[in-house]
């Protein structure tokens, strides 16, 4: 062969893989390229992408902003505390983690002074509805909760009710306040609980979306007795039922039609949550509320009525969208109803004595 064929072809043979080596490094680093820019552009139209502050003005964020709980961490300054022991654990007595790493709330397993400074710029809204005659329920409720409900944080109280001339005038801590949304009545304490959910739904857009970064959703016919703070904000949260929380999912009074939209098989179910006690931040919230009116408009298009209304809707929900924490009975208790278990070191939220058939006829 002549050497200048040999060469000649070794050299051909050179360039051609030169020429590819650069085409593929090229396209691989357009598409490696694209990944931060399709991750910032996801963070900018999600919900979560708007932080509140000052005035709640919505801000597009960055890369690197966003939920306390959920992106951004929060730098904690100097503090004095007890050190965790990993071979020590706060709590043996009861299950404190879920089979989907989600803590279960007890006393004894946060320290709320830690908490407390992670959360210190975070501004809680509390929705609650006092409709009709449960209105009589709203001063305790409210002079409890400034006692013992995010003491040290900013609050809004949000009352649903049909009579504001009623909602009671109570001296509150700095940087809290109350907002009455004047909304109608229904003539079932029925339907007066399945609609709460579409206006949580409708308000959270409308404006808790602007004003608050978690929502708390309670029932009035309450008082705090305890301490209830920071601890218990997660994107979402459910509360264990006082009732059902050591029995057997097939013990759970679950919606068991499979007509219902609300429908649990009896071979499935995490927990039974209680519909007086669940929240999260705000965007998760308004998905919640959304599918739970959804769904009940539904089933009504259907002629089906869930067997506990609105909480069997939450707890369909909360099956398929695992909460990120679930709080023990100490957040939601009924001393004359049940007998409180040595398991129990706190009783924080608990149900007020009244005549129910009384109330919600009125």
């Amino acid at each position: 062969m002549d050497p200048r064929d040999f060469w000649g072809n070794r050299t051909k043979s050179c360039l051609c893989l030169i020429l590819l080596f650069a085409v593929l490094l090229g396209f691989y680093s357009n598409v490696f390229s694209l990944i931060p820019r399709r991750q910032t552009e996801k963070s900018q139209s999600s919900p979560e992408a708007h932080h509140v502050q000052g005035q709640r003005e919505s801000l597009t964020l960055s890369e690197g902003d966003g939920h306390l709980d959920s992106c951004r961490i929060p730098e904690v300054p100097r503090l004095l505390y007890p050190k965790a022991q990993l071979l020590k654990p706060s709590r043996v007595d009861v299950l404190v983690m879920t089979p989907w790493f989600a803590p279960v709330v007890w006393e004894g397993t946060f320290d709320s002074a830690l908490l407390d400074v992670q959360f210190r710029n975070t501004t809680i809204g509390l929705t609650v509805f006092a409709i009709k005659k449960y209105v009589v329920f709203l001063r305790l409720f409210l002079e409890t909760a400034e006692k013992y409900f995010m003491v040290g944080h900013k609050v809004i109280y949000y009352v649903f009710t049909d009579r504001p001339a009623d909602v009671p005038q109570i001296a509150l801590q700095d940087g809290r306040q109350v907002v009455v949304l004047h909304v109608g009545n229904y003539r079932r304490w029925q339907d007066i609980s399945m609609h709460r959910m579409e206006m949580i739904s409708n308000f959270s857009r409308q404006r808790f979306l602007r004003e608050v970064d978690y929502l708390v959703c309670l029932y009035v016919d309450m008082k705090f007795s305890d301490h209830v703070g920071v601890e218990i904000l997660a994107p979402l949260f459910g509360t264990l039922h006082p009732g059902f929380y050591a029995a057997d999912r097939q013990s759970f009074t679950y919606e068991r039609r499979p007509l219902s939209r609300a429908y649990i098989p009896r071979d499935e179910g995490d927990f039974y949550y209680a519909g007086g006690f669940f929240g999260g931040s705000v965007p998760e919230v308004y998905r919640l509320t959304t599918a739970c009116h959804q769904a009940m408009t539904a089933d009504q298009a259907q002629g089906i009525e869930a067997v506990w209304h609105d909480e069997s809707h939450l707890n369909r929900y909360l099956l398929s969208h695992k909460p990120s924490k679930v709080l023990s009975p100490e957040y939601l208790w009924d001393e004359q109803m049940l007998q409180r278990p040595p398991l129990l070191r706190k009783l924080r939220y608990v149900a007020v004595p009244m005549n129910h058939t009384e109330i919600r006829s009125r």
